[in-house]
């Protein structure tokens, strides 16, 4: 039997967690980021499921060889899961790994439901290597600010519900990310139109996450407020963590050119609910 845990006991989970693994674990298990956690025994799990805050996937921790859980995760999936999805529109089920023996078993208990599959790619950036002297600068009329009180309550801004929506993906409540968090936006003729921020939060490492809306996409917008990020969190003694798609070119880019090292990669796994 699987069933879910309050957030209160988020906790017991810890041992479940590799330490390698993904920093979205860490932070929801630590319940700094939201996210629901289904297990295979409430006093005393030994295997997991996280479900992303932001929807954008669902972690496997603990024992990879656990037959109970093994054997009923299809019909969790099918009973519960599909039906929780359809309320937030979700209509694809991501399956990672938090260590990579577990992608032998996802490959077996998912394997009638034909599995796609994609490299993702986790980078960290060490103060001596970052690239100071390779951020760009903006045409006129692109101004950097960062995401402090005064912006995120200013209506002055046209857009300000798209900072506000990207923020509350990640977070609890704006109060949270601007008490725990750092970012910085780039705004355009009062409208904010890229966005780069803490997305997950664990002790002093900063998940990073960002967005160019389409209209601006290929200015450098992304990687001049990249830059601002890692300049604030080096001043603070805060690290910098980027994880992307392997095929996604243009943030690979960014994290390369600032100076961030490829530490690891996983597999991940996707099929339609």
């Amino acid at each position: 039997m699987i069933v879910e845990l309050d957030k209160s006991e988020f906790g017991k989970c810890r041992g479940l967690l590799h330490p390698g693994g993904q920093l979205e674990a860490k932070a929801i298990v630590e319940g700094i980021n939201p996210g629901r956690i289904f297990v295979d025994n409430r006093l005393q799990p030994e295997t997991g499921l996280i479900w992303l805050g932001n929807n954008d996937g669902f972690l496997f921790i603990g024992k990879e060889d656990n037959e109970s859980f093994n054997t009923n995760i299809n019909y969790f999936i099918d009973s519960f899961i599909t039906q929780e999805a359809k309320k937030v529109h979700l209509d694809c089920f991501e399956a990672i790994g938090n260590h990579n023996k577990w992608n032998k078993t996802i490959e077996e208990v998912f394997e009638h439901r034909g599995l796609g599959t994609w490299n993702q790619r986790i980078y960290l950036l060490k103060a001596e290597r970052y690239r100071i002297n390779c951020e760009p600068v903006l045409k006129e009329g692109y101004e950097v600010v960062k995401i402090d009180e005064t912006l995120f309550d200013n209506n002055g801004a046209i857009n300000l519900d798209f900072l506000h929506a990207k923020i509350l993906e990640f977070w609890f409540s704006p109060e949270r990310f601007l008490e725990e968090g750092c970012g910085y936006c780039v705004v355009y003729n009062r409208e904010v139109v890229s966005i780069c921020f803490s997305g997950f939060l664990v002790g002093n490492v900063h998940g990073i996450g960002i967005e160019t809306v389409d209209a601006h996409q290929g200015k450098k917008l992304a990687q001049k407020i990249a830059h601002q990020f890692v300049k604030d969190c080096l001043k603070n003694n805060q690290a910098p963590y980027w994880d992307c798609m392997e095929s996604n070119k243009p943030s690979i880019a960014i994290a390369e050119n600032l100076g961030f090292e490829k530490m690891s990669t996983y597999v991940g796994y996707e099929f339609s609910l």
